[in-house]
Formats: C-alpha cells, sequence, structure tokens
C-alpha cells in the first residue's frame, strides 16, 4: 500500500483580504501558523475556499507560493492548480510545483465540464508535466461535472494521481471507487459531516472547511477514525454537526470568512461575485458560534 499525502485533517484555508480587497499576508501567515499549531495535517491553498475562482493567475501563484515558504516542510501543502483550461493547469501545477508544494489540488473542468473520457486526457496530461502527487477534486455541485468510479480507476494507472478529494456526497460511489481502485488510491471526504463515514470505509481524511475554525477538534475527529474509534469520532462529530451544517448556510466561503472575523481573526470580505450575508443569517450564524463558545475567542 503506498504512503498516503497526509492523514487526518487537511485545512481548505481562506484566503484572508485586506479593505481593499488585495490578499493580507500578514493574516495569512498567521492563520497557517494557527493551523499547525492546532494539529492540522496538511495545509490546502488556493482551493475553493481559498477562492480560487476570483484570484488573477499571477495572485494564485503567490498565494501557492507563499504558503509553501512560510509552512516550510512543519506539515504538506496540496496546491489548488486545477482550470476548466488544460494549459492553464499544467501552467499552475508546474509552478506550484517549482515552489515546493507537496502535492496538487486539480479541480474537474467547470463550465465547459467535458466528458468522462475527456476527464482521463484533462488529468493525464496534466499529470504527464509534474513530478509530484495530484489529488483529483470532485465537486458536481459546483462544476457540473462529476468523476464516476470506474474513471477513477483509469486514472489511478498514473503514477502521479494518487488520491482524490470526493464531495459528490454519494457514499455508494465511494464504496465503488474503493473497490476498483484499491488502498494504493486515496480517498479524503471533501464534505465535513461526511468523514466519519468516509474514514470507515478506508478513507485517509478530510480536505475541511470547518477546520478553518475549529483545527484541533477536525484533527481529533480523524485521529479516532484513524484509531478505529468510530464511536468516539461520532460523538464528536454530532456535536459539531451544527456548526458544520451551518458554515455551508450561504455559498462558501461566505459564511467560513464571516465566522474566521467572528473569532478573531481579520479573514476580510469576499470578492465579487460574492456578497456579505444577509443580517439573518449573519444573525444565525454568530448565535452558533456562541454556543461554542467561540465569539472573539482568539482576538
Amino acid at each position: 500500500m503506498s504512503t498516503p499525502i497526509f492523514t487526518g485533517s487537511g485545512v481548505a484555508i481562506v484566503t484572508p483580504m485586506n479593505s481593499d480587497g488585495t490578499v493580507n499576508y500578514e493574516e495569512y501567515g498567521r492563520l497557517i501558523d494557527f493551523q499547525i499549531e492546532n494539529g492540522t495535517d496538511a495545509i490546502i491553498a488556493a482551493g475553493t475556499t481559498g477562492e480560487s475562482a476570483t484570484l488573477t493567475v499571477e495572485e494564485h501563484k503567490q498565494v501557492l507560493s507563499f504558503t509553501a515558504e512560510k509552512v516550510n516542510k512543519r506539515v504538506p501543502v496540496i496546491g489548488g492548480a486545477g482550470s476548466n483550461d488544460t494549459a492553464t493547469a499544467i501552467d499552475l501545477s508546474k509552478a506550484a510545483q517549482s515552489y515546493g508544494v507537496d502535492a496538487l489540488l486539480s479541480v474537474t473542468p467547470y463550465y465547459n465540464k467535458t466528458s468522462q473520457a475527456g476527464l482521463v486526457k484533462h488529468f493525464t496530461t496534466i499529470a504527464d508535466t509534474v513530478d509530484i502527487p495530484i489529488i483529483l477534486y470532485n465537486v458536481p455541485s459546483r462544476t457540473g461535472c462529476n468523476i464516476q468510479p470506474k474513471t477513477y480507476a483509469e486514472l489511478s494507472k498514473h503514477k502521479n494521481i494518487v488520491a482524490a478529494k470526493e464531495a459528490n456526497g454519494d457514499i455508494s460511489s465511494v464504496v465503488q471507487t474503493r473497490s476498483l481502485c484499491g488502498d494504493d488510491f486515496t480517498i479524503y471526504s471533501g464534505n465535513d459531516e461526511q468523514t466519519v463515514p468516509f474514514m470507515s470505509l478506508g478513507g485517509k481524511g478530510v480536505i475541511s472547511v470547518f477546520a478553518n475554525v475549529c483545527p484541533r477538534e477536525m484533527h481529533e475527529i480523524c485521529s479516532y477514525c484513524l484509531d478505529n474509534d468510530f464511536r468516539k469520532a461520532a460523538e464528536l462529530n454530532f456535536h459539531y454537526a451544527e456548526l458544520m451544517s451551518i458554515l455551508f448556510c450561504d455559498v462558501n466561503p461566505i459564511p467560513v470568512k464571516t465566522a474566521m472575523n467572528l473569532i478573531g481573526f481579520n479573514a476580510g470580505e469576499c470578492r465579487l461575485p460574492l456578497v456579505p450575508m444577509s443580517q439573518s443569517a449573519y444573525h444565525d450564524l454568530k448565535e452558533c458560534l456562541a454556543k461554542y463558545d467561540l465569539i472573539g475567542k482568539y482576538n
């Protein structure tokens, strides 16, 4: 069995913004240190939660470079490097490798979507250009494109395609993918609330939004799973289920960046076209955070 890129909780880290909309690297460095100090097992930079869709290519590269340098091999860094344009994905992937990231996160093409044969060609073409592992990112609710288990089996034949972040919400497909691909292909949950069932089926962890707010707690849930103590993992998962859920009461990453601001960080706002939460949703989020004694905890 091959060694996973990481086991446990990988944070899909937010990209904090200044009031003028530029990336706030001072606060970003603080967030990275906060994550590592609280047990996060990997940093996933410039993904969906990191607002990759509204970063320019140059900004995207700068975020990846800064992340790799700041983390400095304390934990694995996975660089978001996907695109609906294969050539752009190759450019980002090669740049990320040059900065010293440990692996890549490559999302399925969005809008133009492509077929299952197109997915195989797209991802293998990217994988041929780099020498580091690739985690495929399947999130059809955002991309309109779903990787089928048989397609995973075909893609897993490439030496650099070693894992998937699965966020299609279909537990049955995880069973099929695990059956077809075996232990050498790692699966990470892409949905916080599904981490325990994923890991009970052999998944190695989660790429988590919740971990932005509660890194220690997400790490502990995964640790219980890795120790085969799924009862304790489920109990902790149930305890935080309300908070996990409310972090998706609006389009990600609007709620989680709002939550980060409320607990004492300076995440700033999201870039347009994402806009602030409604007053009622903001009230509900703040009330939920208060239940968990998180308001102002990190001021």
